[in-house]
């Protein structure tokens, strides 16, 4: 036995989407088949049935409505499936045989643009990734945007992982040849879907396609990687879309080096655009300062958090823009009430391109644009250097509202092909067609009152359905007054008789004619007022972009003016002051005047390295994270949470907080901590700003120690990074390296002790803790009491035996710093610390600090006694 035909048919279309799920249509349905069923009855819960195939047994099947089909289309794309659209590519009335099926498109979680899918302040962006020896290349897009950007550099793992967590692409195609340790390394971290290519799929053709795409391809702009990658994501496009792609016109390259580097540690716990656990918005620096009123300028507001600047020079001409906002409020109070009623420009341009646009669409672009003029004229008194541009550069796009303005009904069907979509008096053909059609609903109704007079028939009416056109109805009680011969009998019903007459016949023939040319004429008009459009594809993206950094600079001074921010100066010095800072979320998640602002002072001389110790809950990781937090805030173009700021440009940031493993690696937590240090003290930077929390305190003490206070020399004494860091530490004992490695000072988190209570009071004070406070933490997390009792007995107990007992040899060999009070040597010469040796110096500060003088016989002994104990355990 064999394939039935239409069974052939589709094997032939499913071969060439092996690895779609392919929507078959067959009539009012999509149907699947075999695999493809059994996975869609799966994760859509449809009910799996079986359809005779021609083979010995039924062919597993189930199927949606095509007019619902979306629904089911975005829940296997969330999922991760790819959707192969198999549409009847001719009328099945006309057809003679099997009607002809083909793929008309193939949808993917990189390229589906539903607005029940897409997220409105979210890009939806899909990635290529071309790797040639020690370089890579990468491009991404955005369908629904048209937005297309690329860039190569040095291959490296943590580089690529990098930038794709900067634009966490729902899609990621890759080379057959990529290396496998690499590949394992991003699935581990991206939850996406991943399509492989062969590596002449990438190179085929390549810069002929990327001349006829964009408009501003330079072939020596761009290295073979860029071209590679930018060729693969565009081949993919048109493969699967089926369709021009008119809107993605133009590449954008960027380097690397161009914005802050912030590695994807650091962006999850810095929580930039959502927050670590929940990843969820609310609770990220994105949460708070998006006030944007556009879609448009919800997405720029996340691009340019992830994107941090290192110019100083348009990091200023941002702040200038926002602080222009906060002193004329009339201004700004007008621009976000005129951009409140903008429309999403780029998507509803990526429609217009891609052919699925509607009337009310167009109508919604029109809105749009109607508001251009004002915002121009809002900002033509502009002083700043970049609001002067924007208006300088913002296109009002009155030819195109014109066209909208004239042809298309205010308020239009959603359909294109049901009418209603063209204004009287923009085509005569309409119009006549909308006369014939107006005129004989006229005489319909005419004809009704003339036939309950001439019949006497009150009830009679004259109706219309779809299945049999035009009839008069009589109710039964009134048959004997049907005139006969006249009335032709069209249906019998329960309750009544449904005639028509040759009058009426010639009639219906004349509306129902009338009706479905001007239907097929206004979306003829419609097609052409959309390809007309889309002939301006580019001017509206560009005033869409720019309307799109307007909201965010908007947005930036309401959150501002909210929450009494300041304007930070912008330095490239390597110093950073913040005058009573505050965290920008905390603050906004308690209650008003509850937060405790705190100083910060960091430079890359004298006070590079702010080593704070004091006990867990106080705040320290809320702190060294305000610090980073204000200094992204201020690279983006933001005022920051202080009464005052210099910040000094950084062009990394690195994080190292909290503790977790990655089991399925095979890395504990310790492991994943080093690995952790290890990347940021081999990519940081003498510019770069570090913060670390309790580093070494996955292993033993003496273990953790050593390796803090290594990292903590490296820190200070290596010339090649030698940065602003931020050090929390348990380790009281490396307290006592201030004075010793130059640069480093010591803080703690202020705390009072009431009997066995404490009272956290979030402050950063000069000096070092003296204790952790551990036991008191615990009680206050609710440990049973016996085992906090039991806890501080067996502290006191290791506290005596332990006293003085730390003895750790030299261990930094890389210190270059002079110690003078131990040893007078020259500068250039290496000197390497230990414990022996503060501790010695501290012997000596305890005796000089003894007043015999103010001090009675015993108090004398007890002195003398600790002096001798002391010599002892040097």
């Amino acid at each position: 036995m064999g394939l039935t035909p239409m069974m052939q048919q589709y094997m032939s279309v499913k071969e060439k989407c092996k690895d779609c799920i392919l929507f078959f249509r067959l009539g009012d349905f999509y149907e699947m088949f075999f695999e493809d069923a059994k996975t869609a009855s799966r994760e859509l819960e449809l009910v799996l049935t079986g359809k005779d195939c021609g083979l010995s047994e039924r062919a597993p099947m189930c199927g949606v409505p095509f007019h619902s089909a979306n629904m089911y289309i975005t829940k296997l794309i969330s999922k991760g499936y790819k959707v192969a659209i198999g549409e009847q590519l001719e009328d099945p009335a006309a057809a003679k045989g099997i009607v002809k099926r083909g793929i008309v498109k193939i949808v993917t979680p990189g390229t589906y643009t539903d607005s029940s899918f897409l997220e409105d302040t979210k890009n939806n962006y899909i990635m290529s990734i071309f790797v040639d020896e020690d370089k890579f290349g990468i491009s991404i897009a955005d369908v629904s945007t048209g937005e297309f950007n690329c860039t190569s550099w040095n291959l490296e793992r943590e580089l690529i992982i990098n930038e794709i967590s900067k634009y966490s692409p729902k899609e990621i195609l890759i080379q057959e040849s990529l290396d496998e340790k690499l590949l394992e390394a991003i699935k581990e971290r991206f939850n996406c879907s991943f399509t492989k290519f062969q590596d002449e799929f990438f190179n085929k053709g390549a810069y002929e396609n990327l001349k006829q795409q964009f408009l501003n391809f330079q072939e020596k702009k761009y290295d073979d990687l860029i071209v590679g990658s930018a060729n693969g994501l565009l081949r993919y496009l048109m493969d699967t879309q089926k369709i021009s792609l008119g809107h993605i016109d133009n590449i954008t390259h960027y380097n690397v080096i161009d914005y802050m580097s912030i590695d994807v540690n650091s962006r999850k716990n810095l929580e930039l655009t959502e927050t670590l656990r929940e990843k969820s918005k609310k609770g990220s620096l994105l949460w708070v300062l998006d006030k944007t009123s556009t879609a448009m300028g919800g997405r720029q507001l996340r691009r340019w958090i992830e994107e941090p600047l290192i110019d100083a020079k348009v990091i200023n001409e941002r702040l200038d823009s926002v602080q222009e906002f906060t002193e004329n409020l009339s201004i700004h109070e007008d621009l976000k009430n005129a951009l409140k009623q903008v429309y999403d420009i780029e998507r509803l341009v990526g429609k217009i391109s891609t052919l699925s646009v509607n009337a009310k669409e167009l109508i919604f672009l029109k809105n749009s644009i109607e508001k251009l003029p004002g915002i121009k004229e809002i900002l033509k008194d502009s002083k700043s250097t970049l609001l002067r541009e924007i208006y300088e550069k913002l296109d009002d796009l009155k030819d195109i509202y014109d066209i909208l303005d004239s042809a298309v009904l205010d308020s239009p069907s959603v359909s294109v092909k049901e009418g209603n979509i063209i204004k009287d008096g923009y085509n005569n053909n309409v119009d006549e067609l909308r006369q014939a059609k107006a005129h004989g609903k006229e005489w319909i109704a005419k004809l009704e009152s003339s036939e309950r007079e001439e019949t006497g028939i009150k009830s009679l009416k004259v109706s219309y359905n779809k299945v049999f056109g035009y009839y008069i109805e009589i109710t039964k009680s009134n048959l004997n007054l049907v005139p006969e011969g006249r009335y032709i009998r069209k249906q019998t019903l329960a309750n009544c008789e449904r005639y028509i007459t040759e009058e009426l016949k010639i009639m219906e023939e004349k509306i129902l004619g009338a009706e479905e040319k001007l239907i097929n004429v206004e979306y003829e008009l419609f097609v052409s007022i959309r390809d007309e459009i889309s002939k301006h594809i580019d001017r509206m993206k560009q005033s869409a972009k720019l309307l799109s950094e307007l909201d965010c600079l908007c947005s930036f001074a309401t959150v501002a003016l909210e929450n009494n921010y300041c304007k930070p100066k912008i330095v490239e010095d390597g110093a950073i002051e913040i005058k009573e800072g505050r965290h920008p979320v905390v603050e906004n998640m308690l209650s008003a005047g509850a937060f405790v602002s705190n100083d910060t002072k960091i430079n890359t001389t004298d006070e590079q390295l702010m080593l704070i110790t004091g006990p867990n809950m106080a705040g320290k990781s809320t702190y060294m994270r305000q610090v980073a937090l204000i200094v992204v805030m201020a690279q983006i173009g933001s005022f920051v949470p202080a009464r005052e700021a210099i910040i000094s440009v950084c062009d990394k940031i690195f994080t190292r907080i909290g503790a977790s493993d990655d089991l399925a690696a095979g890395k504990s937590t310790f492991m994943v901590e080093m690995w952790e240090v290890s990347n940021i003290l081999k990519n940081a930077t003498t510019k770069s700003l570090i913060i670390l929390d309790e580093v070494g305190r996955g292993t033993s003490t003496y273990d953790g120690l050593s390796i803090a206070w290594s990292v903590v020399e490296y820190l200070c004494i290596n010339k090649d990074v030698k940065c602003k860091t931020l050090f929390a530490t348990h380790y009281h004992e490396l307290t006592s390296l201030e004075g010793v490695i130059h640069g480093l000072k010591n803080y703690s988190i202020a705390v009072k002790q009431i009997q066995d209570d404490i009272v956290f009071l979030r402050k950063i004070v000069t000096g070092g803790a003296d204790q952790s406070y551990g036991i008191e933490v615990a009680k206050l997390a609710g440990l049973p009491e016996k085992v906090t009792s039991r806890a501080k007995e067996i502290l006191e107990e290791l506290e005596r035996e332990n006293k003085n007992e730390i003895a750790v040899d030299s261990i930094s060999k890389v210190s270059k710093e002079k110690n003078i009070k131990q040893k007078k040597k020259k500068d250039s010469e290496i000197v390497q610390l230990g414990f022996e040796d503060i501790k010695k110096d501290e012997f000596l500060k305890n005796i000089a600090k003894v007043d015999i003088m103010n001090m009675t016989p015993m108090d004398c002994m007890n002195a003398l006694y600790k002096i001798i104990k002391d010599a002892k355990n040097l």
